[in-house]
C-alpha cells in the first residue's frame, strides 16, 4: 500500500556568507550559562583558561539611553544574562552584580536589568552591557571570556550536556541575522566582517 505523506520543508536563512577558517574539530560549549533554549547562529564565545570549555560571551543591547548614575538598564530580551551575574558597559570600566531581571512596564520586547550600585557612566540606545569577570568599584573590568569567535550554526541546548560546535574566526556574517554583539565584541573580531 502506497502512502502519501504531506509536509513542508522551513527554509533556513544562513547568518554567515563565508567561513574562511574555523577552530579545527570545534570546540566544547558549556551549556550551564545559557537562558535560552538554542545556541545561535553567530553567537561569541570565548574559552576558559581553567577548563578548556567555551562559554557564550554575553551581551545584551539598550533599548533605552541610561544616565551616569542609573542603577536600572533597559535591554532587548534575547539575552543570557541572569541574577548574579557581573555586568559592565565596556572593559575597564565599572562592573557590579545584577540584582534582579524583570520585564519592562512598558515595552515587553525588552527587559529591566538593575544592578546594585550604578555603573557610573552613561549609556546611550544601541550601547551594549556585557559580562564581566568580577566585580569591579574602579575602572578595571574586563570580559569574563574574551572572544575568540562566532558559532557557525545554531544548535539546540541539551540541558546538563555540553554542545560540540564550530566556531567561525575567519568570514563574514550579516549582522541582522545574528545576536547582537555590541561595539566591544567587534572590536575583539577584526578578522570577521559584518556586512
Amino acid at each position: 500500500m502506497l502512502t502519501i505523506v504531506r509536509q513542508k520543508d522551513n527554509r533556513v536563512v544562513r547568518a554567515f556568507t563565508h567561513k574562511l577558517a574555523d577552530i579545527p574539530n570545534g570546540v566544547n560549549v558549556s551549556t550551564a550559562e545559557f537562558v535560552q533554549s538554542v545556541l545561535k547562529e553567530g553567537t561569541p564565545v570565548g574559552k576558559d583558561a581553567t577548563t578548556g570549555l567555551y562559554h557564550p560571551v554575553k551581551v545584551a543591547i539598550l533599548t533605552a539611553a541610561a544616565g551616569a548614575t542609573d542603577t536600572a538598564y533597559t535591554v532587548a530580551k534575547g539575552h543570557d544574562f541572569k541574577v548574579g551575574d557581573f555586568i559592565m558597559l565596556k572593559p575597564a570600566g565599572k562592573a557590579y552584580a545584577i540584582t534582579a531581571i524583570a520585564t519592562n512596564a512598558t515595552d515587553a520586547t525588552s527587559d529591566d536589568i538593575t544592578v546594585g550600585t550604578t555603573l557610573g557612566a552613561a549609556a546611550a540606545i544601541g550601547d551594549g552591557i556585557y559580562q564581566a569577570a568580577a566585580q569591579a568599584a574602579t575602572n578595571v573590568s574586563a570580559f569574563k571570556y574574551q572572544p575568540i569567535g562566532l558559532v557557525g550554526e545554531s544548535y539546540d541546548i541539551e540541558p546538563d550536556s555540553n554542545l560540540l560546535a564550530n566556531v567561525v574566526t575567519i568570514g563574514q556574517v550579516r549582522e541582522a541575522l545574528i545576536p547582537a554583539l555590541g561595539a566591544e565584541v567587534k572590536a575583539k573580531l577584526p578578522l570577521i566582517k559584518f556586512i
